[in-house]
């Protein structure tokens, strides 16, 4: 029972300050899930990010169910996803009443555009952690900013593998507009082959 009140309280905290959804709530779920209560290491972290953009939803509920169900099988991943889901269910409704009545007020403006500079470098933070995962081998280092996640540093050597693959899914996605679900398949098993079947 205490793993399952863990999850709920750990993702109700997430889904109450994942201010702008999506890749602004890395962080926080990587504060919950890596840095405190060490469910899982870092680099599954990022086999985790992988999965939940693979998968239709929101990042931060995918991540819930996927934590919860590791963590205490499908119990857990109902507590866990309970809680990412809640505080959002309140406070939508809760400001969808004020936004409608109070829209046009300078205050609700400048709280808004207030916001989007923070939600700018939760994406940021999560970015610089999930690059230096991605592209260097070795644990590295970590810098813990008050009040956000620890941030990794690279790591001993450069994976070149995955900065080409990352230079030409960026460029495929720029240049042809392709979807990033065939991306992401396409590698997926050029990973495949390079790390497991040829073993670099």
């Amino acid at each position: 029972m205490k793993i399952l009140l863990q999850l709920f309280w750990s993702f109700l905290q997430i889904g109450l300050f994942s201010f702008g959804g999506g890749y602004a709530a890395l962080p926080l779920i990587q504060e919950q899930v890596v840095t405190l209560h060490q469910w899982m290491a870092v680099d599954e972290f990022a086999d985790l990010v992988t999965i939940s953009q693979m998968t239709p939803g929101p990042i931060a509920l995918n991540a819930a169910s996927f934590v919860g169900a590791r963590m205490a099988g499908i119990p857990g991943s109902l507590f866990a996803t309970f809680g990412c889901i809640a505080p959002a269910c309140l406070i939508v409704l809760a400001l969808a009443w004020v936004y409608k009545k109070y829209r046009k007020l300078r205050v609700i403006e400048g709280a808004l555009r207030g916001l989007r500079p923070a939600v700018v470098g939760l994406i940021a933070t999560a970015a610089i952690t999930m690059f230096s995962s991605s592209f260097f081998s070795g644990s590295g280092a970590s810098v813990l900013i008050p009040g956000l996640a620890s941030i990794g540093l690279p790591g001993d050597a450069v994976d070149l593998c995955a900065v080409g693959s990352f230079a030409v899914c960026l460029f495929i996605l720029r240049k042809y507009k392709i979807s990033p679900i065939l991306v992401m398949l396409g590698s997926g098993i050029v990973g495949l082959i390079v790390y497991s079947i040829v073993g670099l």
